[in-house]
């Protein structure tokens, strides 16, 4: 083996191919046209919107929750799940056997303070009687017509009662309070319920499901561009090739913390016609809070696009840092390349063209808002078909080769 590299023949060969290597790689890093160094893109003027996105649960609109006022055992039920009710239909009857026994109870008790009552007034008439005759003095006269009043006042006690255990035995037959569907029923037959000191829930009815809104928590940092009547667009994950609309109602002002995160409540309009969304989905809500129309719109990469080993174009000593020759947003009230004020809203960005001697010039421009995809230009001296660098060549290529490669894992 020796032999063989020590010949002349297989170091010519050898001597070949090492500078034809080396002629290879000055070709890829030196000798490469600009043009191919980078992936140009042309500025585009077109729409765009800002939106702001978050999570949230479809509920009714009214939602009422059926107790009861007394305790007893269900003995019977009318309703159940997804049962349409009418405002005063039946939907459960409770054991009344300890109820009318009271009722009874109180109804003897009348029948009692009734004879009292007959008594005191005969006493009374009896004792006026003998004190004209002046055979009672005027205090047993006065015990007598107070013994009468406390037997009216007993039978009028009597008479409450009776009223009150006789609401309590209405109240063991439980009606609905509105016309709607019942979404939840907590009890069943056999099951005793105790109204000792709250109001156990039986039903739950949604008075229409026509109607519904979301309940969405959106992050303090997006509140302020959400204002009441704006439109909303939404998804749901029963049906995810279909997109729901939807109109901001509330802006709630009860605002949430949860690990130092403060969001605030949104409630949203919804109709719901087919009755196809239904309560406690997941619906995924975006509302678009801002809109351009036929803007400069730069690329997002652009503006990410940082230049790697390349001759980068300097601005002349005199003439300024490029955001104060462009209008880039400054505090102060810089002005844009036309002598206009930029947006309140506008901040500042820098993009690269390719001057006519193969070198990257950054160019700062104005920027308003972004839909994450492209993003509108306000101000700076870039206009429509102008040629921006988006990113490497090479590093664009890469990327291609990597996600078109047979094994790739997908992720669920």
């Amino acid at each position: 083996m020796k032999k063989i590299f020590r010949s002349p023949l297989a170091l010519t060969i050898l001597g070949i191919a090492v500078i034809a290597a080396g002629f290879v790689t000055y070709r890829i890093l030196i000798g490469t046209a600009p043009e191919q160094q980078y992936r140009l893109q042309a500025l585009e003027k077109g729409d765009i919107s800002q939106t702001v996105s978050a999570n949230g649960t479809i509920n009714p609109v009214t939602l009422v929750s059926v107790g009861t006022q007394v305790s007893g055992t269900v003995k019977k039920l009318y309703v159940d799940f997804n049962s349409k009710v009418e405002k005063g239909q039946i939907l459960l009857e409770l054991d009344d056997a300890l109820l009318s026994a009271q009722q009874k109870q109180s109804l003897a008790n009348v029948q009692n303070a009734q004879a009292s009552l007959e008594l005191a007034t005969a006493n009374e008439a009896r004792m006026r009687s003998l004190f004209a005759q002046e055979y009672v003095s005027r205090q047993e006269l006065d015990t007598a017509v107070q013994a009468k009043k406390s037997a009216e006042a007993q039978l009028k006690l009597a008479q409450a009662t009776v009223e009150r255990d006789r609401v309590n035995l209405a109240y063991s037959v439980i009606r609905s309070p509105v016309s709607g569907v019942v979404v939840d029923r907590s009890v069943d037959v056999g099951q005793t319920v105790a109204a000792s000191l709250q109001t156990p829930t039986l039903f739950k009815i949604a008075q229409d499901l026509s109607r519904m809104q979301i309940d969405a928590n959106f992050a303090e940092a997006d509140i302020g561009n959400i204002l009441v009547g704006q439109s909303v667009h939404f998804t749901v994950d029963a049906f995810p090739d279909r997109s729901f609309k939807g109109v901001v109602k509330l802006v709630r002002l009860n605002p949430t913390t949860q690990q130092n995160v403060v969001t605030y409540d949104v409630v949203i309009n919804v109709d719901n016609p087919e009755q196809i969304l239904l309560p406690g989905m997941t619906a995924y809500v975006t509302i678009a809070v801002a809109e351009r129309k036929d803007v400069l719109l730069v690329p997002n990469a652009a503006l990410r696009f940082k230049p790697v080993n390349a001759d980068v174009q300097k601005p002349a000593a005199n003439q300024g840092n490029d955001s104060q020759k462009t209008g880039a947003a400054r505090p102060g009230g810089s002005t844009n390349a036309d002598g206009a004020k930029p947006k309140r809203d506008a901040f500042s960005g820098k993009v690269y063209v390719l001057e006519q001697g193969a070198a990257l010039k950054p160019v700062s421009v104005s920027l308003g808002i972004t839909d994450n995809r492209n993003t509108e230009i306000v101000g700076g001296e870039l206009k429509a078909g102008d040629q921006i660098v988006i990113s490497n060549a090479q590093a664009a290529s890469n990327s291609q080769t990597s996600s078109s490669s047979p094994m790739r894992m997908r992720l669920f």
